[in-house]
C-alpha cells in the first residue's frame, strides 16, 4: 500500500521534507502538504521590505508553483490534531495518515508583553514589516529601541541586523546624528555560540554609536510614557519601538497536548515525538537548535532520510546534525556568515566569516537555490 504522509506547515521544514520525499519516491508515496497561507516568504526578506522598500509581492513565492510528483498542496487551516490516532482535522476535511509531521512553526504571543500590540512595532511578519517600513518613512529623528521579549525567538541575529541596517538608513536620510538606536537582547552576547561573531557585532554597534543592553528582556511597553520596561524595572524611552514578541507553538498544537514548556519535545537525533509515527521539525519543536529556517530545513532532511530508508528498505537514515549557517547583515552592503554546530560536542560552537561583498553574493545564491529547488524559479 502506498504510504500516506501528511505534513502540516509549508515553511523551510515542510518544503524541504516534501521535496526530498518526492525526489526519492515520486508517485510511490502519497504526501499532503497543508498550510493556511497561499505563499512562502523567506524570513530575511522582511528586512528587505523594511529597509530596501522591496514590494511584498516580490518576496512572496506562491504555493501554486510548488509542484512535485506524489505531493498535493492544500491551503487549509488546521483546526485539530489527535497525535495518538494520527488524525488531523482542517477547515477542508479530515486526514488519517500513516506518518504525520508537524512543521507549523511558532506563533507570536502579544499578550505575553503588555502594551506591545498597542505601543510597539513587530517586524517578524510581512504585515508587521510593511507597517514598520511606513512608520520609519515618517520618522524624522529621535529614539529607536529594538527589543526582544523573551527567548527562544526566531532568527536570533535578526535584531542585530535590524540595528545595523537602521543605522545605514538613517545615515542615508541625513538624520542619524539626531537619532539614537538602542538594542536590548536576552543574551550576554548577540550570537552566544560564537564569541568571534558576537565580538564583531558588539564592535560594529560601538563604531556606529548603537547602545547595546545585554541580558535583559522587554517585559512590557509603557504606552503612556512611550518607554520599554525591562525585566529589571528599567525603562528605556523611545519614539519608535521595534519589538520581537514572545513566541510559542500554535494553539492547535498546544490543544493537542503535544507541548512541554511551549514547544513539542522530540528526540534530537530523529525528531520523533513520543507518539508513534509523529514527528515535529523546526520552530514548533524543541530540537536542540535555534529557531531559524536553516535548522528547520536540516531537521526536515533527517526525517525525510529516515522515512525514505523505511519505505525503500535501502540506505542508512541520517541523524540530525544540528549544524547550519546563518548570514548576518552588517550594513554597508556587507554580509557575514556564522557556521554553528549545536549537537556534535558538549557545547554549541560557531565559526565566523567576516563581512564581505562575496558573502552577499553567497546569500543570494542560497535564496536562489531554494527558489529553484522548491518552486522551479530560475530567475
Amino acid at each position: 500500500m502506498t504510504p500516506r504522509i501528511v505534513v502540516l506547515g509549508a515553511g523551510f521544514g515542510g518544503l524541504e521534507l516534501t521535496t526530498m520525499l518526492s525526489e526519492a519516491l515520486g508517485d510511490d508515496v502519497d504526501v499532503t502538504l497543508i498550510d493556511k497561507n497561499d505563499g512562502f516568504v523567506f524570513g530575511f526578506s522582511k528586512l528587505d521590505v523594511i529597509f530596501h522598500n522591496a514590494p511584498p509581492d516580490a518576496v512572496r513565492l506562491p504555493y501554486r508553483e510548488f509542484i512535485k510528483p506524489g505531493v498535493r498542496f492544500r491551503q487549509e487551516l488546521v483546526t485539530a490534531i489527535d497525535p495518538e490516532r494520527r488524525v488531523v482535522t482542517t477547515d477542508g476535511g479530515t486526514y488519517e495518515p500513516d506518518v504525520l509531521v508537524i512543521a507549523l512553526g511558532s506563533d507570536y504571543d502579544f499578550d505575553a508583553t503588555p502594551g506591545l500590540a498597542e505601543g510597539g512595532n513587530e517586524f517578524y511578519s510581512v504585515p508587521g514589516a510593511i507597517r514598520l517600513r511606513d512608520v520609519l518613512a515618517e520618522f524624522s529623528g529621535g529614539r529607536v529601541v529594538i527589543g526582544v521579549s523573551t527567548a527562544p525567538f526566531k532568527c536570533p541575529p535578526a535584531p542585530s541586523e535590524a540595528a545595523l541596517m537602521l543605522h545605514d538608513m538613517l545615515t542615508t536620510r541625513g538624520i542619524r546624528d539626531i537619532s539614537e538606536i538602542t538594542i536590548v537582547l536576552p543574551f550576554r552576547r548577540p550570537v552566544p555560540p560564537s564569541p568571534e561573531t558576537s565580538d564583531a557585532l558588539v564592535t560594529a554597534f560601538a563604531e556606529r554609536g548603537i547602545t547595546f543592553i545585554p541580558q535583559r528582556k522587554v517585559s512590557a511597553i509603557n504606552t503612556s510614557a512611550r518607554a520599554a520596561v525591562l525585566d529589571d524595572g528599567t525603562e528605556v524611552p523611545f519614539d519608535v519601538f521595534m519589538g520581537v514578541p514572545a513566541q510559542r507553538a500554535p494553539d492547535v498544537v498546544v490543544a493537542a497536548g503535544m507541548t512541554e514548556h511551549g514547544y513539542v519535545p522530540v528526540d534530537p537525533q530523529t525528531l520523533a515525538t513520543r507518539y508513534p509515527g509523529v514527528y515535529a521539525v523546526g520552530d514548533v519543536a524543541t530540537q536542540g537548535t535555534p529557531k531559524a529556517g536553516v535548522f528547520a530545513e536540516g531537521a526536515a532532511r533527517t526525517v525525510a532520510s529516515g522515512l525514505i530508508t523505511e519505505f525503500t528498505g535501502t540506505g542508512d537514515a541520517q541523524r540530525h546534525s544540528g549544524r547550519g549557517s546563518c548570514y548576518i547583515e552588517f550594513g554597508a552592503d556587507r554580509i557575514a556568515r556564522v557556521d554553528v554546530d549545536f549537537l556534535s560536542g558538549p557545547d554549541p560552537t560557531g565559526t565566523f566569516q567576516a563581512p564581505s561583498a562575496a558573502l552577499r553574493a553567497e546569500k543570494q545564491r542560497f535564496g536562489a537555490s531554494r527558489r529553484a529547488r522548491w518552486f522551479g524559479r530560475t530567475e
